[in-house]
Protein backbone atom coordinates (compact mmCIF):
# COMPACT_ATOMS: atom_id res chain seq x y z
CA UNK A 1 0.00 0.00 0.00
CA UNK A 2 3.08 2.44 1.09
CA UNK A 3 4.94 1.83 -2.05
CA UNK A 4 1.74 2.15 -4.31
CA UNK A 5 1.31 5.61 -2.65
CA UNK A 6 4.74 6.35 -3.13
CA UNK A 7 4.89 5.49 -6.72
CA UNK A 8 1.45 7.70 -7.34
CA UNK A 9 3.18 10.69 -5.62
CA UNK A 10 0.16 10.67 -3.06
CA UNK A 11 2.14 9.24 0.25
CA UNK A 12 3.60 13.03 1.61
CA UNK A 13 0.03 14.43 0.89
CA UNK A 14 -1.37 11.94 1.90
CA UNK A 15 0.56 11.86 5.15
CA UNK A 16 -0.01 15.22 5.46
CA UNK A 17 -3.37 15.82 5.39
CA UNK A 18 -3.73 12.83 8.11
CA UNK A 19 -1.64 14.76 10.31
CA UNK A 20 -3.68 17.94 9.97
CA UNK A 21 -6.96 15.45 10.49
CA UNK A 22 -5.14 14.42 13.96
CA UNK A 23 -4.18 17.94 14.69
CA UNK A 24 -8.18 19.65 13.66
CA UNK A 25 -10.11 16.55 15.29
CA UNK A 26 -8.46 14.87 17.43
CA UNK A 27 -5.95 17.21 19.23
CA UNK A 28 -7.49 18.53 23.03
CA UNK A 29 -10.16 16.18 21.70
CA UNK A 30 -11.40 15.35 26.19
CA UNK A 31 -9.51 18.68 27.43
CA UNK A 32 -12.63 20.84 27.62
CA UNK A 33 -15.24 20.11 29.39
CA UNK A 34 -18.83 19.81 27.38
CA UNK A 35 -20.53 22.55 26.03
CA UNK A 36 -24.44 23.16 26.57
CA UNK A 37 -26.66 22.72 25.66
CA UNK A 38 -26.10 20.14 22.76
CA UNK A 39 -23.07 18.31 23.98
CA UNK A 40 -24.00 17.89 27.18
CA UNK A 41 -27.51 16.56 26.27
CA UNK A 42 -26.28 13.56 24.26
CA UNK A 43 -23.78 12.90 26.19
CA UNK A 44 -25.86 12.79 29.41
CA UNK A 45 -28.58 10.89 27.05
CA UNK A 46 -25.43 8.40 26.35
CA UNK A 47 -24.49 8.07 29.83
CA UNK A 48 -28.41 7.61 31.20
CA UNK A 49 -28.35 4.42 28.53
CA UNK A 50 -25.33 2.92 29.78
CA UNK A 51 -26.91 3.58 33.79
CA UNK A 52 -30.40 2.23 32.75
CA UNK A 53 -29.20 -0.65 30.66
CA UNK A 54 -32.30 0.70 28.11
CA UNK A 55 -30.25 0.75 24.48
CA UNK A 56 -33.19 1.47 22.74
CA UNK A 57 -34.86 4.41 24.21
CA UNK A 58 -32.86 7.68 25.04
CA UNK A 59 -33.87 9.44 28.29
CA UNK A 60 -32.66 12.64 29.60
CA UNK A 61 -33.05 14.02 32.76
CA UNK A 62 -34.98 10.97 33.24
CA UNK A 63 -37.95 11.69 30.44
CA UNK A 64 -37.48 9.94 27.35
CA UNK A 65 -35.70 12.08 24.40
CA UNK A 66 -37.34 12.16 20.68
CA UNK A 67 -35.11 14.68 19.52
CA UNK A 68 -32.51 12.54 17.30
CA UNK A 69 -32.54 8.58 16.36
CA UNK A 70 -30.29 6.06 17.78
CA UNK A 71 -27.01 5.58 15.86
CA UNK A 72 -24.81 8.56 17.74
CA UNK A 73 -26.03 7.24 21.27
CA UNK A 74 -24.74 3.59 20.22
CA UNK A 75 -21.49 5.06 18.70
CA UNK A 76 -20.82 7.33 21.81
CA UNK A 77 -22.26 4.45 24.50
CA UNK A 78 -19.61 2.29 22.75
CA UNK A 79 -16.50 4.93 22.81
CA UNK A 80 -17.44 5.41 27.14
CA UNK A 81 -17.15 1.55 27.22
CA UNK A 82 -13.82 1.65 26.16
CA UNK A 83 -12.44 4.76 26.92
CA UNK A 84 -14.13 5.55 30.17
CA UNK A 85 -16.65 8.38 31.35
CA UNK A 86 -15.05 11.42 30.04
CA UNK A 87 -14.80 13.84 27.34
CA UNK A 88 -12.33 12.35 24.86
CA UNK A 89 -15.07 9.32 24.66
CA UNK A 90 -17.99 11.49 23.83
CA UNK A 91 -16.33 13.60 21.09
CA UNK A 92 -14.81 10.39 19.98
CA UNK A 93 -17.22 9.32 17.59
CA UNK A 94 -17.69 12.59 16.11
CA UNK A 95 -14.08 12.74 15.67
CA UNK A 96 -14.03 9.43 13.89
CA UNK A 97 -16.87 10.14 11.46
CA UNK A 98 -15.36 13.33 10.75
CA UNK A 99 -12.23 12.00 9.70
CA UNK A 100 -14.23 9.26 7.37
CA UNK A 101 -15.95 12.23 5.71
CA UNK A 102 -12.68 13.47 5.22
CA UNK A 103 -11.53 10.58 3.49
CA UNK A 104 -14.77 10.00 1.58
CA UNK A 105 -14.22 13.68 0.21
CA UNK A 106 -10.33 12.86 -0.63
CA UNK A 107 -11.02 9.64 -2.32
CA UNK A 108 -14.11 11.21 -4.73
CA UNK A 109 -12.48 14.10 -5.43
CA UNK A 110 -9.31 12.50 -6.81
CA UNK A 111 -10.93 9.76 -8.65
CA UNK A 112 -13.37 13.12 -10.65
CA UNK A 113 -10.54 15.75 -10.68
CA UNK A 114 -7.64 14.81 -9.43
CA UNK A 115 -5.21 14.57 -6.42
CA UNK A 116 -3.96 18.14 -6.16
CA UNK A 117 -7.54 19.27 -6.27
CA UNK A 118 -8.29 16.70 -4.12
CA UNK A 119 -5.89 17.49 -1.49
CA UNK A 120 -7.26 20.95 -1.43
CA UNK A 121 -10.56 20.35 -1.00
CA UNK A 122 -9.57 18.12 1.72
CA UNK A 123 -7.50 20.99 3.54
CA UNK A 124 -10.39 23.22 2.96
CA UNK A 125 -12.87 21.11 5.22
CA UNK A 126 -10.10 19.94 7.87
CA UNK A 127 -9.50 23.05 8.60
CA UNK A 128 -12.32 25.34 8.11
CA UNK A 129 -13.60 26.83 11.07
CA UNK A 130 -17.39 25.36 11.35
CA UNK A 131 -15.84 22.03 11.11
CA UNK A 132 -13.31 21.88 12.90
CA UNK A 133 -15.31 22.39 16.02
CA UNK A 134 -18.28 20.48 14.86
CA UNK A 135 -15.72 17.51 14.18
CA UNK A 136 -15.22 17.71 18.44
CA UNK A 137 -18.15 18.11 19.55
CA UNK A 138 -20.32 15.02 21.01
CA UNK A 139 -23.81 15.41 18.96
CA UNK A 140 -24.85 13.93 15.74
CA UNK A 141 -23.37 16.12 13.03
CA UNK A 142 -20.37 15.09 12.24
CA UNK A 143 -21.79 11.82 11.50
CA UNK A 144 -24.56 13.00 9.66
CA UNK A 145 -22.05 15.06 7.84
CA UNK A 146 -20.43 11.83 6.58
CA UNK A 147 -23.39 9.80 5.99
CA UNK A 148 -24.83 12.81 3.60
CA UNK A 149 -21.14 12.67 1.59
CA UNK A 150 -20.60 9.38 1.31
CA UNK A 151 -24.52 9.15 0.16
CA UNK A 152 -23.98 11.87 -2.89
CA UNK A 153 -20.65 10.71 -3.61
CA UNK A 154 -22.41 7.55 -4.53
CA UNK A 155 -25.24 9.11 -6.11
CA UNK A 156 -22.98 10.57 -8.67
CA UNK A 157 -20.58 8.05 -9.29
CA UNK A 158 -23.95 5.87 -9.69
CA UNK A 159 -24.91 8.62 -12.57
CA UNK A 160 -22.14 8.62 -14.34
CA UNK A 161 -21.02 4.59 -14.31
CA UNK A 162 -24.29 3.08 -13.62
CA UNK A 163 -22.61 0.90 -11.00
CA UNK A 164 -24.78 -1.34 -8.72
CA UNK A 165 -22.13 -1.13 -5.70
CA UNK A 166 -22.32 2.59 -5.68
CA UNK A 167 -26.23 2.83 -5.00
CA UNK A 168 -26.24 0.38 -2.67
CA UNK A 169 -23.32 2.54 -0.90
CA UNK A 170 -25.80 5.68 -1.51
CA UNK A 171 -28.89 3.77 -0.02
CA UNK A 172 -26.50 2.12 3.07
CA UNK A 173 -25.36 5.43 3.70
CA UNK A 174 -28.61 7.20 3.61
CA UNK A 175 -29.68 4.11 5.99
CA UNK A 176 -27.36 5.39 8.47
CA UNK A 177 -28.30 9.17 8.07
CA UNK A 178 -31.59 8.33 8.85
CA UNK A 179 -30.45 6.23 12.09
CA UNK A 180 -28.20 9.76 12.98
CA UNK A 181 -30.67 12.67 12.40
CA UNK A 182 -33.80 10.84 10.71
CA UNK A 183 -35.74 11.99 7.18
CA UNK A 184 -32.79 14.73 6.58
CA UNK A 185 -30.76 12.14 5.49
CA UNK A 186 -33.20 11.42 2.64
CA UNK A 187 -34.51 14.71 1.89
CA UNK A 188 -31.39 16.36 1.12
CA UNK A 189 -29.85 13.47 -1.37
CA UNK A 190 -33.68 12.92 -2.31
CA UNK A 191 -34.52 16.04 -3.33
CA UNK A 192 -30.50 17.02 -4.86
CA UNK A 193 -30.54 13.99 -7.19
CA UNK A 194 -34.40 14.65 -8.65
CA UNK A 195 -33.24 18.15 -9.25
CA UNK A 196 -29.65 16.88 -10.61
CA UNK A 197 -31.30 14.51 -12.93
CA UNK A 198 -33.96 16.53 -14.52
CA UNK A 199 -31.87 19.23 -15.46
CA UNK A 200 -29.59 15.89 -17.19
CA UNK A 201 -32.71 15.43 -19.15
CA UNK A 202 -32.87 11.82 -16.97
CA UNK A 203 -36.09 11.68 -15.19
CA UNK A 204 -36.85 8.42 -16.11
CA UNK A 205 -33.37 7.42 -15.12
CA UNK A 206 -33.89 8.87 -11.47
CA UNK A 207 -37.20 7.11 -11.02
CA UNK A 208 -35.04 3.82 -11.88
CA UNK A 209 -32.42 4.35 -9.44
CA UNK A 210 -34.60 5.49 -6.70
CA UNK A 211 -37.02 2.56 -7.08
CA UNK A 212 -34.76 -0.33 -7.24
CA UNK A 213 -36.28 -2.62 -4.71
CA UNK A 214 -33.17 -4.69 -3.28
CA UNK A 215 -31.78 -1.02 -2.58
CA UNK A 216 -34.70 -0.23 -1.10
CA UNK A 217 -34.95 -3.34 0.92
CA UNK A 218 -31.05 -2.80 2.15
CA UNK A 219 -31.89 0.84 3.19
CA UNK A 220 -35.46 -0.70 5.00
CA UNK A 221 -33.17 -3.43 6.98
CA UNK A 222 -30.69 -0.94 8.20
CA UNK A 223 -33.68 1.55 9.24
CA UNK A 224 -36.33 -0.26 9.84
CA UNK A 225 -35.52 -2.20 12.84
CA UNK A 226 -34.79 0.21 15.68
CA UNK A 227 -37.80 2.73 14.51
CA UNK A 228 -39.86 -0.07 14.94
CA UNK A 229 -39.12 -0.97 18.00
CA UNK A 230 -38.91 2.49 19.53
CA UNK A 231 -42.82 2.79 18.37
CA UNK A 232 -43.77 -0.32 19.95
CA UNK A 233 -42.27 0.48 23.00
CA UNK A 234 -43.00 4.72 23.07
CA UNK A 235 -46.23 4.51 20.56
CA UNK A 236 -47.81 8.05 19.36
CA UNK A 237 -45.12 9.63 21.33
CA UNK A 238 -42.35 8.63 19.85
CA UNK A 239 -44.16 9.75 16.10
CA UNK A 240 -45.12 13.53 18.05
CA UNK A 241 -42.15 13.56 19.90
CA UNK A 242 -39.20 12.75 16.64
CA UNK A 243 -41.18 12.91 13.38
CA UNK A 244 -43.56 16.00 14.17
CA UNK A 245 -42.11 18.16 16.82
CA UNK A 246 -38.56 17.47 16.14
CA UNK A 247 -38.53 17.33 12.04
CA UNK A 248 -41.85 18.94 10.40
CA UNK A 249 -42.42 21.53 13.03
CA UNK A 250 -38.58 22.76 13.21
CA UNK A 251 -39.12 23.75 9.12
CA UNK A 252 -42.78 25.16 9.59
CA UNK A 253 -41.97 26.57 12.99
CA UNK A 254 -39.25 28.43 15.56
CA UNK A 255 -38.42 25.43 17.82
CA UNK A 256 -36.73 25.80 20.99
CA UNK A 257 -35.90 30.04 19.82
CA UNK A 258 -33.52 29.05 17.06
CA UNK A 259 -35.61 31.50 14.53
CA UNK A 260 -33.48 33.74 11.84
CA UNK A 261 -33.94 36.15 9.18
CA UNK A 262 -33.82 35.06 5.43
CA UNK A 263 -30.71 36.51 5.52
CA UNK A 264 -29.29 34.12 8.57
CA UNK A 265 -27.01 32.18 6.59
CA UNK A 266 -24.99 34.86 4.91
CA UNK A 267 -22.63 35.63 7.79
CA UNK A 268 -22.55 32.12 8.74
CA UNK A 269 -21.27 30.78 5.61
CA UNK A 270 -18.54 34.11 6.00
CA UNK A 271 -17.34 33.07 9.17
CA UNK A 272 -17.58 29.46 9.35
CA UNK A 273 -15.86 29.05 5.97
CA UNK A 274 -12.61 30.98 7.61
CA UNK A 275 -9.98 30.88 6.85
CA UNK A 276 -10.97 29.81 3.19
CA UNK A 277 -13.89 32.93 3.11
CA UNK A 278 -12.22 34.49 0.20
CA UNK A 279 -12.20 31.18 -1.76
CA UNK A 280 -16.33 31.62 -1.41
CA UNK A 281 -16.53 35.05 -3.18
CA UNK A 282 -13.54 33.45 -6.15
CA UNK A 283 -16.61 30.24 -6.49
CA UNK A 284 -19.80 32.91 -6.71
CA UNK A 285 -17.71 34.98 -9.52
CA UNK A 286 -16.84 32.06 -11.80
CA UNK A 287 -20.65 30.57 -11.45
CA UNK A 288 -21.11 30.88 -14.64
CA UNK A 289 -18.26 29.00 -16.24
CA UNK A 290 -18.87 26.38 -13.42
CA UNK A 291 -21.97 25.40 -14.67
CA UNK A 292 -20.44 24.33 -17.69
CA UNK A 293 -19.67 20.40 -16.47
CA UNK A 294 -22.38 18.11 -14.84
CA UNK A 295 -20.52 18.26 -11.64
CA UNK A 296 -20.38 21.43 -10.90
CA UNK A 297 -23.99 21.24 -11.61
CA UNK A 298 -24.24 18.54 -9.46
CA UNK A 299 -22.47 20.39 -6.59
CA UNK A 300 -23.66 23.59 -7.21
CA UNK A 301 -27.37 21.93 -6.81
CA UNK A 302 -26.45 20.37 -3.48
CA UNK A 303 -24.92 23.67 -2.20
CA UNK A 304 -28.11 25.63 -3.13
CA UNK A 305 -30.55 23.49 -2.26
CA UNK A 306 -29.13 23.13 1.41
CA UNK A 307 -28.71 27.17 1.51
CA UNK A 308 -32.42 27.35 0.23
CA UNK A 309 -34.27 25.25 2.36
CA UNK A 310 -32.91 26.14 5.43
CA UNK A 311 -32.63 29.69 4.89
CA UNK A 312 -36.27 29.03 4.61
CA UNK A 313 -36.84 26.98 7.43
CA UNK A 314 -38.89 28.37 10.58
CA UNK A 315 -35.93 26.61 12.98
CA UNK A 316 -32.69 28.43 12.37
CA UNK A 317 -29.08 26.99 13.52
CA UNK A 318 -25.60 27.40 12.33
CA UNK A 319 -24.51 23.94 11.91
CA UNK A 320 -27.14 23.12 9.44
CA UNK A 321 -25.50 24.76 7.11
CA UNK A 322 -22.52 22.36 7.01
CA UNK A 323 -24.55 19.94 5.33
CA UNK A 324 -23.99 22.06 1.85
CA UNK A 325 -20.20 22.72 3.06
CA UNK A 326 -18.77 19.40 1.24
CA UNK A 327 -19.55 20.66 -2.69
CA UNK A 328 -18.26 23.75 -1.61
CA UNK A 329 -14.66 22.88 -0.82
CA UNK A 330 -14.64 20.77 -4.12
CA UNK A 331 -15.54 23.74 -5.93
CA UNK A 332 -13.23 26.21 -4.37
CA UNK A 333 -10.42 23.67 -4.63
CA UNK A 334 -11.21 23.73 -8.65
CA UNK A 335 -10.96 27.41 -8.48
CA UNK A 336 -7.84 27.75 -6.70
CA UNK A 337 -5.81 28.26 -9.59
CA UNK A 338 -7.84 31.02 -10.30
CA UNK A 339 -7.11 33.49 -7.14
CA UNK A 340 -5.83 36.57 -9.18
CA UNK A 341 -4.44 38.20 -5.98
CA UNK A 342 -4.10 35.10 -3.57
CA UNK A 343 -2.42 37.35 -0.81
CA UNK A 344 -5.97 38.85 -0.10
CA UNK A 345 -7.79 35.67 1.02
CA UNK A 346 -5.82 36.36 4.21
CA UNK A 347 -8.18 39.17 5.04
CA UNK A 348 -11.14 37.77 6.35
CA UNK A 349 -8.69 35.14 9.02
CA UNK A 350 -6.85 38.42 9.96
CA UNK A 351 -9.76 40.15 10.99
CA UNK A 352 -11.39 37.19 12.72
CA UNK A 353 -7.87 37.47 14.75
CA UNK A 354 -7.63 40.68 15.05
CA UNK A 355 -10.68 41.25 16.61
CA UNK A 356 -10.37 38.56 19.03
CA UNK A 357 -7.21 39.93 19.66
CA UNK A 358 -8.75 43.06 20.75
CA UNK A 359 -11.06 41.85 23.32
CA UNK A 360 -9.32 43.73 26.09
CA UNK A 361 -10.47 46.82 24.61
CA UNK A 362 -13.63 46.11 23.63
CA UNK A 363 -14.93 44.35 26.35
CA UNK A 364 -15.31 47.10 28.64
CA UNK A 365 -17.24 49.18 25.89
CA UNK A 366 -19.76 46.32 25.43
CA UNK A 367 -20.17 45.79 29.48
CA UNK A 368 -20.99 49.92 29.79
CA UNK A 369 -24.03 48.63 27.31
CA UNK A 370 -25.28 45.32 29.31
CA UNK A 371 -27.73 45.54 32.31
CA UNK A 372 -28.28 41.53 32.59
CA UNK A 373 -26.15 40.69 35.63
CA UNK A 374 -25.45 36.92 34.41
CA UNK A 375 -23.45 38.56 30.71
CA UNK A 376 -22.42 41.52 32.75
CA UNK A 377 -20.19 38.61 35.10
CA UNK A 378 -19.53 36.61 32.17
CA UNK A 379 -17.53 39.89 30.31
CA UNK A 380 -15.90 40.69 34.02
CA UNK A 381 -14.39 37.40 34.15
CA UNK A 382 -13.43 37.17 30.09
CA UNK A 383 -11.67 40.28 30.83
CA UNK A 384 -9.57 38.35 33.42
CA UNK A 385 -8.80 35.72 31.72
CA UNK A 386 -7.81 37.97 28.83
CA UNK A 387 -4.83 40.66 28.76
CA UNK A 388 -1.92 40.92 27.63
CA UNK A 389 -0.80 37.92 26.52
CA UNK A 390 -4.11 36.91 25.11
CA UNK A 391 -3.69 40.39 22.60
CA UNK A 392 0.34 39.12 22.23
CA UNK A 393 -0.64 35.71 21.22
CA UNK A 394 -3.49 36.40 18.37
CA UNK A 395 -1.64 39.42 17.24
CA UNK A 396 1.25 37.45 16.60
CA UNK A 397 -0.68 34.77 14.83
CA UNK A 398 -2.21 37.19 12.50
CA UNK A 399 1.62 38.88 11.86
CA UNK A 400 2.69 35.26 11.01
CA UNK A 401 0.58 34.63 8.78
CA UNK A 402 0.58 38.43 7.35
CA UNK A 403 4.17 37.30 7.03
CA UNK A 404 3.85 33.98 4.94
CA UNK A 405 2.54 35.72 2.15
CA UNK A 406 6.02 37.74 1.30
CA UNK A 407 7.91 34.17 2.04
CA UNK A 408 9.24 33.76 -1.77
CA UNK A 409 10.16 30.35 -1.15
CA UNK A 410 6.96 28.83 -0.32
CA UNK A 411 4.74 27.93 -3.02
CA UNK A 412 0.59 29.00 -2.95
CA UNK A 413 -0.05 25.76 -1.74
CA UNK A 414 2.71 25.69 0.84
CA UNK A 415 1.57 28.88 1.96
CA UNK A 416 -2.13 27.56 2.20
CA UNK A 417 -1.28 25.17 4.08
CA UNK A 418 0.94 27.19 6.96
CA UNK A 419 -1.53 30.05 7.12
CA UNK A 420 -4.81 27.64 7.77
CA UNK A 421 -2.69 25.89 9.87
CA UNK A 422 -1.80 28.79 12.27
CA UNK A 423 -5.46 29.78 12.19
CA UNK A 424 -6.91 26.28 12.97
CA UNK A 425 -4.14 26.17 15.87
CA UNK A 426 -5.65 29.54 17.53
CA UNK A 427 -9.20 28.19 17.29
CA UNK A 428 -8.72 24.99 18.86
CA UNK A 429 -5.81 24.99 21.21
CA UNK A 430 -6.22 28.83 22.76
CA UNK A 431 -9.92 29.75 21.68
CA UNK A 432 -11.94 26.94 22.02
CA UNK A 433 -10.36 26.12 25.37
CA UNK A 434 -10.65 29.86 26.50
CA UNK A 435 -14.64 29.77 25.84
CA UNK A 436 -14.88 26.17 27.52
CA UNK A 437 -13.36 27.58 30.14
CA UNK A 438 -15.50 30.35 31.12
CA UNK A 439 -18.65 29.15 29.95
CA UNK A 440 -18.71 25.42 30.89
CA UNK A 441 -15.88 24.96 33.48
CA UNK A 442 -18.39 26.62 36.58
CA UNK A 443 -20.89 24.48 35.77
CA UNK A 444 -18.73 20.93 35.78
CA UNK A 445 -17.33 22.47 38.88
CA UNK A 446 -20.64 22.71 40.59
CA UNK A 447 -21.36 19.59 39.11
CA UNK A 448 -18.54 18.00 41.13
CA UNK A 449 -19.30 19.21 43.58
CA UNK A 450 -22.58 18.13 44.27
CA UNK A 451 -21.47 14.38 43.35
CA UNK A 452 -19.14 15.10 46.25
CA UNK A 453 -21.49 16.40 48.84
CA UNK A 454 -24.38 14.12 47.73
CA UNK A 455 -26.61 17.14 46.91
CA UNK A 456 -29.93 17.33 45.30
CA UNK A 457 -30.08 20.15 43.11
CA UNK A 458 -32.84 22.12 41.11
CA UNK A 459 -32.32 23.88 38.40
CA UNK A 460 -34.12 27.58 38.41
CA UNK A 461 -34.01 29.73 35.42
CA UNK A 462 -30.94 27.41 33.90
CA UNK A 463 -30.97 24.42 31.57
CA UNK A 464 -27.69 22.51 32.09
CA UNK A 465 -27.32 18.91 31.05
CA UNK A 466 -24.05 18.76 31.25
CA UNK A 467 -24.03 19.34 34.96
CA UNK A 468 -26.46 16.44 35.18
CA UNK A 469 -23.33 14.08 33.36
CA UNK A 470 -20.79 15.45 35.89
CA UNK A 471 -22.75 15.05 39.16
CA UNK A 472 -24.26 11.35 37.71
CA UNK A 473 -27.47 12.43 39.37
CA UNK A 474 -31.15 14.00 37.72
CA UNK A 475 -32.23 17.74 38.59
CA UNK A 476 -35.57 18.97 38.45
CA UNK A 477 -36.45 22.63 36.86
CA UNK A 478 -38.37 24.54 38.70
CA UNK A 479 -38.69 26.61 41.85
CA UNK A 480 -37.04 26.18 44.72
CA UNK A 481 -38.29 25.19 48.01
CA UNK A 482 -37.13 25.82 51.32
CA UNK A 483 -33.69 24.11 52.00
CA UNK A 484 -33.06 22.88 48.72
CA UNK A 485 -29.76 23.22 46.95
CA UNK A 486 -30.57 25.43 43.55
CA UNK A 487 -28.58 26.16 40.79
CA UNK A 488 -28.88 29.31 38.96
CA UNK A 489 -27.08 32.80 38.19
CA UNK A 490 -25.94 35.36 39.76
CA UNK A 491 -28.70 37.27 38.44
CA UNK A 492 -31.86 35.68 39.49
CA UNK A 493 -29.80 35.70 43.46
CA UNK A 494 -31.45 39.18 44.50
CA UNK A 495 -35.18 36.91 43.90
CA UNK A 496 -33.91 34.57 46.53
CA UNK A 497 -34.46 35.47 50.46
CA UNK A 498 -31.27 35.44 52.45
CA UNK A 499 -29.28 32.54 49.87
CA UNK A 500 -26.61 30.28 51.26
CA UNK A 501 -23.61 30.70 48.78
CA UNK A 502 -22.26 27.65 47.99
CA UNK A 503 -20.48 27.51 44.55
CA UNK A 504 -19.36 30.65 43.13
CA UNK A 505 -18.01 31.54 39.29
CA UNK A 506 -18.21 33.42 35.93
CA UNK A 507 -21.51 33.80 36.74
CA UNK A 508 -23.03 30.24 38.16
CA UNK A 509 -24.03 29.79 41.50
CA UNK A 510 -25.21 26.87 43.64
CA UNK A 511 -26.72 27.81 46.33
CA UNK A 512 -28.86 27.24 49.50
CA UNK A 513 -32.41 28.25 49.61
CA UNK A 514 -33.28 29.32 53.11
CA UNK A 515 -36.99 30.79 52.67
CA UNK A 516 -40.17 28.85 51.46
CA UNK A 517 -40.13 30.28 47.63
CA UNK A 518 -38.13 32.80 45.75
CA UNK A 519 -39.41 36.20 45.54
CA UNK A 520 -41.49 37.19 42.03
Amino acid sequence: MLSSLQKSGELRPALLLALLVGISFFAGLGSAPLFDVDEGAFSEATREMLASGNYLTTYLNGHPRFDKPVLIYWLQLLSVKTFGLNEFAFRFPSAAASAIWAAALYRFTRNELGRKTAFLATLFMVLSLQVTIIAKAAIADGLLNCCLAVTMFAVYKHYRTGSPASRFLAFAAAGLGVLTKGPVAILIPGAVSFLFFIQQGMLKNWFGTVLNIRAILLFLCIVMPWYTLEYLDQGMAFVEGFLFKHNVNRFSSSLEGHSGSLFYYFPVLLIGLMPFTGMLFTTLFNLKNLLREPLNRYLLIWFSFVFLFFSLSGTKLPHYMIYGYTPLFILMARLFGEVKKPRLQVIWPLLFLLLFAALPLLIPVAAARIEDLYILTVLRSALRLTGTIHTILLAGAALLIAALQFVPALSSRSRLVAESLVFCLCINLYLMPLAARLLQEPVKEAALLSKKEGYKVVMWKVYYPSFLLYSQSFAEKRAPEKGEIVLTTVKHLERLENPELLYSKHGIVLVKNNEMRPRP
